[in-house]
């Protein structure tokens, strides 16, 4: 598999630092405050793929996929493979209507504290400069520097800014077209669309005929490019996608976090990567959990990430959008278990941000504004929530969330001098009454331990003008006076306790 020091000696940077390529010094890692306080993050899907805006973001791949509904749109819309390749969309991705300084407003207005932009995705275009490819954005297509861009907006914002670096994937993404393109197996070509080889999208199976593990130089390659985005760019967030749960990967892996881990040290920053499944040991970098979330509260700092479409994570032409209240009830269902949650979005070609997309990240910020304290720099309670509804802890689980009134989310914070904030977040469309039994149940509170229960949201009317409460038999009951329209939900109430 190779090993991790000798892999370590390849990064043409300094290295030296706290943390060694392996395992057990990796976990002294800590996760930074900053991101444990964040909560929430932008996630940003846009290339060369967003020019088809079909099907999703794995366009340039089932495009080659005979059958498929994208091969036979490429047919009906742009012609033959053979005549019309992926390569060939490069020279239109211009980016003529991208503003930087725009996307940053937005994404500091939603209420997002770090900004995550793809790199690389698994179509082997690099949006960054590159020393390794011909195909990255300084040199064709926009023929600028879109990560340095947007790092400098969005610092300027005071946000934080992370990249996502897919190219694990490229190893096997173009593999289909091999069977009919000649481009594709062309040397010429060979630096977009290769490796190109046969192998499982699933990282763990074992290698085979027709699953070939990624070889030496691909992999050294992987982690050049890698090493190159962060002395660049310095990302305080390296997002992996999962197919580095291969196991050729882990001594790179290794290799790589001890030298992100040591630069971030070096500069004086505070870094984080996040990974899925098990390619990382528990403690040495932040798990992720695509499109769903986790069964119960989890004591290390987690992620979720999710796009404001079901459907994909590129810009497509028939987008179905969430609603918000699905989206803050997802943040809130993630905080309450410990986690952050990073939400996609998908510019059109031309850099532009749909105004569907911009109503919703405004609807975010919107809600932050009265209800952030309940999430940013919060805390777990007791038990993440209660209520009917059974949300399964899973990737790709979110179609299945049907949240109710009576499903309560909870996060807490300690006050000082004057006691404990418990923040019960409603979910599901309100009514008049609803009990609540884990506030009386585990915390043990009374009316005499209560300093005063708030809803947030409606500053100029809080306390008795809009709700009543008592405790029955062993239940917190609590009775709306008045369930305005202006009251963005999900409702918070504040309840301080001695």
């Amino acid at each position: 598999m190779g090993n991790p020091d000798e892999i370590l000696r390849l990064i043409p940077y300094p290295t030296h630092g706290p943390f060694k390529p392996c395992w057990d010094s990796l976990k002294s890692y800590r996760v930074p405050k900053w991101y444990s306080d964040a909560k929430l993050g932008i996630f940003i899907h846009w290339g060369v793929y967003s020019i088809p805006a079909f099907g999703n973001e794995w366009y340039p791949r089932n495009m080659y996929v005979k059958g498929s509904p994208e091969y036979e749109f490429h047919l009906k819309t742009y012609g033959p493979h053979t005549e019309f390749g992926y390569k060939d969309f490069i020279p239109d991705f211009t980016a003529e209507n991208w503003d930087p300084d725009e996307w940053a407003r937005i994404f500091q207005k939603s209420g997002a504290r770090y900004v995550v932009l793809v790199a690389e995705h698994h179509d082997g275009f690099a949006l960054w400069d590159c020393s390794y490819t011909r195909w990255c954005a300084q040199r064709v297509g926009p023929r600028r520097d879109l990560v340095r861009e947007l790092a400098e907006s969005v610092q300027d914002r005071g946000l934080i800014f992370g990249v996502s670096y897919h190219r694990a994937e490229h190893w096997f993404f173009f593999e289909p077209g091999t069977r009919f393109d000649s481009d594709v197996r062309d040397a010429k070509y060979a630096d977009l669309y290769g490796p190109a080889r046969p192998a499982s999208l699933n990282p763990l199976e074992p290698p085979g005929k027709e699953n070939e593990y990624p070889d030496q130089r691909f992999l050294e390659d992987w982690l050049l490019r890698a090493a190159e985005l962060v002395e660049k760019y310095r990302p305080q967030v390296f997002y992996f996608d999962w197919w580095i749960s291969n196991p050729s990967f882990e001594p790179y892996l290794q290799a790589f976090a001890a030298y992100y881990y040591n630069r971030m040290d070096s500069w004086g920053m505070e870094g984080v990567i996040n990974y899925k499944h098990a390619a990382f040991r528990d403690g040495t970098a932040v798990l992720d959990v695509e499109r769903g979330t986790l069964e119960n509260i989890r004591r290390e700092t987690w992620q979720a990430d999710t796009s404001v479409c079901y459907k994909s994570w590129g810009y497509i032409r028939d987008h179905e959008y969430k609603p918000l209240d699905a989206l803050l009830s997802h943040l809130s269902d993630v905080v309450s278990k410990g986690g952050n949650l990073l939400l996609n979005i998908g510019p059109r070609l031309d850099g532009s941000i749909p105004d569907e997309q911009v109503r919703i990240l405004r609807g975010m910020g919107d809600w932050l504004f009265f209800n952030g304290e309940a999430i940013y720099a919060s805390k777990p309670w007791k038990v993440f929530g209660e209520g009917s509804s059974q949300i399964a802890g899973k990737e790709f689980g979110e179609r299945d969330y049907r949240f109710t009134w009576g499903d309560v989310r909870y996060t807490c914070r300690k006050l000082y001098p004057y006691g404990n904030v418990i923040y019960a977040i409603l979910l599901g469309k309100p009514e008049k009454y609803l009990k609540l039994r884990a506030p009386v149940e585990l915390e043990g509170i009374t009316g005499d331990s209560i300093i005063s229960v708030e809803l947030l949201g409606k500053p100029e009317k809080r306390n008795h003008d809009l709700l009543r409460w008592t405790i029955e038999e062993r239940c917190f009951n609590i009775e709306f006076s008045e369930i305005s329209t202006d009251i963005k939900t999900p409702i918070v109430i504040r309840i301080l306790v001695r």
